[in-house]
């Protein structure tokens, strides 16, 4: 039997357009992506001129890293 593999390249593409979408930076989807982060699901998180109350994406990507991993950068 032959195992399913995940196509990488799309998943690499999913990633590249969520940070041209939301401009940011490599650091911010590293982040993203060690924290488990579904690049689907980046839009609901992002802050939108009539949600005032919502940090920036970069701002709660940094928070969130920094309260699962207790350090603020990724290694």
């Amino acid at each position: 039997m032959t195992k399913k593999r995940k196509n990488h390249s799309s998943h690499l593409l999913l990633w590249s357009d969520v940070q041209r979408k939301y401009h940011l930076s490599d650091r911010h989807v590293e982040m993203a992506k060690e924290l488990g982060m579904n690049p689907k699901k980046m839009g609901s998180l992002a802050n939108q001129k009539q949600e005032p109350w919502k940090a920036p994406l970069p701002d709660f990507i940094e928070e969130m890293y920094q309260k699962r991993f207790r350090k603020r950068d990724p290694d």
